[in-house]
């Protein structure tokens, strides 16, 4: 089977597949320390040293290279949505490689996910709510030698352990939700949503209890993240189990790019319906 790098040209040299990867890293550390950069006067000064690359196939690598950033438990580039479809055994590698060595990149990334939030000021709800990402089915190249690469530390799974983020998520989405039922035309139910969370403890298998417009009960789980739309998130055994007996009343509210400018995506009903769930960690993903 061949990859989308064969399909679009000849496959990445070690060379070229070095070069790209610590011009990526270099992106990603002016990214989580909020330093400024410009993407395409990179991408042209890079070009000088990939001869016959296209600035369409540089991009589409940096799509790679995102999605290998989420196997290793890493944030991705805003703006280079994670492509699945790469050669595994040169680009893992190199990533892993590069990423163990960065030592900056160590401290920004750990410093990014384990920073206090508060809750955001929104101004106009309508903006919000986008599109669900889709679950993809990756014709990932053959490698009977690839296991998953070891990681210092899951920056990903830190974020999810942040309880401030997780609290100004929640209280991100209860407010949102008395907004929807206003919006439905139902004020006296917005005035009764309930942090179930904060009131009666975790556990429940959702964060907050709202309402349909006909007043049949609605129950929620917000997952919050400061990165992508597909950052993958983490869910409790408890959680699973609850969605799948109540999938009728679930909703799972996705929040992401929270302290740039938050929206959100809907999953309704079981989680596993539009999720690969890793059996151990239940890490939930949509690549």
């Amino acid at each position: 089977m061949k990859t989308v790098d064969t399909i679009r040209g000849s496959d990445w040299t070690a060379r070229e597949v070095r070069l790209i990867v610590a011009d990526y890293l270099a992106m990603l550390v002016s990214e989580l320390t909020g330093q400024s950069y410009n993407k395409a006067a990179r991408r042209r000064a890079l070009l000088e040293h990939l001869p016959g690359r296209s600035g369409g196939s540089i991009e589409f690598k940096h799509a790679n290279i995102s999605a290998v950033l989420i196997e290793l438990g890493f944030p991705y580039l805003r703006g280079y949505k994670p492509r699945a479809n790469f050669q595994r055994s040169v680009l893992v590698d190199e990533v892993a490689a590069q990423v163990s060595q960065h030592v900056i990149l160590d401290d920004a990334a750990l410093a990014a996910v384990q920073r206090p939030a508060v809750n955001a000021d929104v101004l106009d709800f309508h903006r919000v709510k986008t599109p669900a990402p889709t679950r993809e089915i990756s014709a990932k190249e053959p490698t009977a030698s690839y296991e998953r690469v070891a990681i210092k530390r899951d920056y990903l799974e830190r974020e999810a352990r942040n309880r401030s983020l997780g609290v100004a998520g929640e209280h991100f989405a209860l407010e949102f939700e008395r907004w929807r039922l206003i919006q439905l035309g139902a004020p006296q139910l917005a005035d009764r949503v309930v942090h179930a969370a904060e009131k009666e403890g975790d556990g429940l298998g959702y964060d907050i209890r709202s309402f349909e417009a006909d007043g049949n009960d609605r129950y929620i789980e917000v997952k919050t993240t400061s990165f992508g739309e597909r950052t993958p998130f983490f869910v409790s055994a408890n959680e699973v189990k609850f969605s799948r007996e109540q999938a009728r009343q679930f909703h799972l509210y996705r929040l992401f790019d929270f302290r740039a400018a938050p929206r959100l995506f809907q999953l309704d009903g079981a989680i596993d319906q539009h999720c690969h769930l890793d059996a151990t960690t239940y890490r939930a993903s949509f690549g």
